[in-house]
């Protein structure tokens, strides 16, 4: 009886197609709207990845990566007091103003490094070398969003806070939520760069002894300093956690994806209840022969398995195709982890059942007799 009903769903070429097409873009629209929504709230934790730290420490107030509430500067010498702290270095991360040449002004993200051991410096250079930046004035910049700089070339200047940043390295830098480009420069030459303050320390990056765990190292610091501190893992989901809270990201996607929802299931449960109505009569005949509601309402759920799986593998590989296309340093913000492609397929499937709801309903309601007419 599985057979007959797959011959039958696939012996209408035209609602078949319009079936798999329906459930393809459904897909698809889930997919690359929720990829959209993991690359968006993903990027507000990029600075935090750029720098690849252990143990993340700051003020128990900061609420995300942007937030600026500095600590004491002895707090650093309090954490390297810790038992089972290797050891710890400054950093600091904050949006400022940069004056380009051409007079406009931009804003940067701006990374001071540890002037002994420059920790958190770019992995991958694409031109110059870190060591450059204890060199005067020296800085590095990241290749995403430089055009919003000009597009600076090493030897090239610019200005922040009235001190000139001379580019000596291009680096590989993510993309961040606020598309501003990265600047790297020492902590001492940062402080420069900032508008003078009382405290200015933001960040502690820190590491545990060998053999003594993280977790161990964090509960140590916590309770000796009063401060916060993080895995980097831990920091990354306690920013994008922020942004979750405190934005019309999370609304404004769900409304979008409740519509793919609402409008899928629509579009998939009048062709289905189309395919039941033109099949009637094999249906009735089906019935005639004694085969079982039962029976009829699996061979009903089969065909809507199969096209919701059929749809759903087109339209997953058209998403990505999609994300393919956007690439990890594109302006547009996109991840599919397989979480995202696992809640996709099972929405498909809760689409595809409540599609064919009213197919099954509508032939268990048939009058075997109905193969005699007309």
């Amino acid at each position: 009886m599985m057979k007959i009903a797959i011959k039958m769903l696939m012996g209408d070429r035209a609602k078949y197609l319009t079936l798999v097409s329906s459930i393809a873009f459904v897909s698809l629209l889930f997919i690359q709207q929720g990829g959209i929504f993991c690359g968006l709230i993903g990027r507000t934790a990029r600075p935090v990845e750029a720098v690849d730290a252990p143990i993340w420490i700051c003020d128990p107030l900061m609420r995300s990566v942007d937030d600026a509430e500095p600590m004491q500067d002895t707090d650093l010498y309090r954490v390297r007091s810790v038992p089972g702290v290797k050891w710890a270095v400054p950093l600091i991360i904050r949006i400022v103003t940069a004056r380009l040449a051409n007079g406009q002004y931009q804003s940067v993200r701006l990374y001071g490094l540890d002037d002994a051991t420059l920790y958190g410096r770019p992995a991958h250079m694409l031109s110059g070398d870190t060591r450059d930046l204890l060199e005067n004035d020296a800085v590095i910049i990241g290749q995403a969003e430089s055009d919003k700089l000009g597009s600076p070339k090493i030897g090239d200047s610019f200005e922040i806070n009235d001190t000139q940043a001379r580019v000596v390295g291009i680096a590989e830098a993510p993309r961040d939520f606020l598309s501003n480009p990265f600047v790297f420069t020492t902590y001492s030459r940062a402080l420069s760069y900032l508008p003078p303050d009382r405290k200015t320390l933001l960040y502690i990056l820190a590491a545990p002894k060998d053999g003594v765990p993280t977790q161990t190292v964090i509960a140590n610091i916590e309770k000796t300093t009063g401060l916060a501190a993080y895995t980097e893992d831990g920091y990354r989901w306690h920013t994008m956690g922020y942004y979750l809270k405190n934005t019309g990201i999370p609304v404004s996607i769900g409304v979008s994806l409740a519509m793919v929802f609402v409008i899928g299931t629509g579009i998939a449960g009048q062709t289905f209840y189309a395919f039941a109505l033109q099949n009637e009569r094999f249906f009735g005949a089906l019935k005639a022969m004694g085969v079982s509601g039962t029976t009829l309402t699996h061979m009903i759920l089969l065909q809507s398995l199969l096209v919701g799986l059929i749809g759903f593998g087109i339209g997953g590989g058209l998403a990505s195709i999609f994300g393919f296309a956007a690439g990890p340093q594109s302006k547009i913000a996109f991840a599919a982890p397989w979480e995202l492609a696992a809640i996709a397929l099972c929405a498909v499937l809760i689409i595809c059942l409540l599609a064919s709801l009213a197919s099954i309903r509508r032939v268990l309601k048939l009058e075997p007799a109905v193969v005699f007419h007309g």
